[in-house]
């Protein structure tokens, strides 16, 4: 096995597990939620498992009524990852930062920091923010247009690698006979003069171990595919069928390659939404549980944030009412796009649509044994729709054990997925070394 054909397995961290009904599950211990321990638990199970990084989604806002129906994670992504970096060695650590409510220069130095903390894990999912809700916290009247958010999260990632490149590997001197701590013809302002920022630079943070940490981008819209082309080493990627996969894959590839990149530098990974059991029987029956338990006042609590529709004019037994078109929207397009093509197809009720599809908002949704699990899995690594998998466990207590513990050893088995980490640091894992982003 080589690093450009094995797979690549990121665990996304939520605090009872990525199905919406969770947290009501009777496995799920809610004195934990909150708990600092909890997360150090599933990093360390996780890193056991060879598992090449974990994310932390993230948003800026809370709608007050929604926390009646489920938890929200009580730590800011950065934070949180630092503390794990302190009981892990080996394994990736991913946050989401928005270039829409943030500055690059903090984001520069957030990152490096985490990057210097960890040995060089560190990496920063790269996100806009679709949510309106969130415009009223930085004192805006409402979110900027979708083509203005992603028009400056390019310049703001561009700003974000200048800073990073402002001291250049051997800058660090630290010769006390001579008393040279830095070289100062080695450490540059930037200066840079742009649309949207103007930042001099250079960062106050010296070379982190990856010179730059791993880019990450979680778009789909036009916009989010051609920022991920640009700049992404990883994305993320919500296709709920094969077709589908294939179909993006093809297209990120190919805009990877229209930027100048090889596309090899770019690792597509879908979300994998996984329920394991040791027999069908038993994985079956983690899922109705769950089925009974989803809050469906929630699930459209959050459908409403994600479309920027109001659905309070509406009967969760009406049928779902028409989208239009995503570009019509100022919201998260790839998403809209997604609902628009189901809802269009399927006559459905909304809580027709919950039940059915929206228990992972989308992601591909996989119930079964390890061998079941890993036979999808394998399809589309080999079927060329996937570099690897976001994995999101239905329930994080029990369900990631699951999976680490069933399916991580069936892909081992298979020749697809190490049994040992062989870099020092994140992307030398993910056979990246020497990309440095773009």
């Amino acid at each position: 096995m080589t690093k450009k054909n094995r797979m690549i397995l990121n665990l996304l961290l939520s605090p009872a597990g990525s199905h919406r009904g969770a947290w009501r599950h009777p496995d799920t211990r809610l004195e934990e939620l909150h708990d600092i321990r909890h997360y150090h638990r599933l990093a360390r199970l996780a890193e056991q498992a060879r598992i090449d990084s974990l994310f932390l989604a993230d948003g800026l806002s809370v709608e007050v009524e929604a926390v009646r129906h489920g938890p929200i994670l009580s730590f800011e992504p950065l934070t949180l990852l630092s503390s794990i970096a302190s009981v892990t060695e080996h394994i990736g650590l991913i946050a989401t930062a928005s270039t829409t409510f943030g500055e690059p220069y903090h984001t520069a130095r957030f990152f490096s920091s985490l990057d210097a903390i960890s040995g060089g894990r560190a990496g920063w999912n790269i996100v806009t923010t679709g949510v309106e809700r969130t415009a009223y916290n930085f004192g805006l009247a409402g979110l900027p247009p979708h083509a203005l958010r992603y028009e400056r999260a390019s310049e703001f990632t561009e700003v974000v690698l200048k800073l990073w490149d402002s001291w250049e590997e051997g800058a660090l001197v630290q010769d006390q006979a001579a008393g040279v701590y830095a070289d100062p013809a080695k450490v540059h302002e930037i200066r840079h003069e742009g649309v949207h920022f103007s930042v001099r630079g250079a960062l106050n943070a010296v070379r982190c171990p990856q010179g730059r940490p791993l880019l990450v981008q979680a778009g789909a819209s036009e916009e989010g595919r051609n920022l991920a082309a640009r700049f992404a080493e990883m994305i993320f990627t919500v296709q709920p069928t094969l077709e589908e996969a294939r179909a993006f894959y093809r297209d990120i590839k190919r805009r990877t390659a229209l930027a100048g990149r090889s596309p090899e530098r770019l690792k597509v990974l879908p979300g994998l939404l996984v329920n394991v059991g040791a027999t069908e029987a038993e994985a079956e029956q983690k899922a109705a549980e769950l089925r009974a338990i989803v809050s469906v006042e929630r699930s459209v609590m959050s459908l409403s944030n994600l479309l920027g529709m109001d659905f309070s004019a509406y009967s969760l037994d009406d049928p779902f009412p028409p989208l239009p078109e995503p570009q019509d929207v100022n919201a998260y397009h790839s998403f809209h796009a997604l609902v628009r093509g189901i809802t269009s197809q399927e006559r459905l009720t909304i809580r027709e649509f919950v039940h059915k599809h929206w228990s992972g908002s989308g992601q591909l949704a996989v119930t079964g044994t390890p061998k079941q699990v890993a036979d999808v899995m394998e399809a589309w690594f080999l079927g060329g729709a996937a570099d690897g998998f976001n994995v999101m466990p239905q329930l994080a207590f029990g369900g990631v054990e699951a999976f680490l513990g069933l399916v991580v050893p069936e892909l081992q088995r298979r020749g697809l997925f190490p049994d040992r980490y062989t870099g020092r640091t994140l992307r030398e894992n993910l056979g990246l070394e020497g990309s440095l982003g773009v």
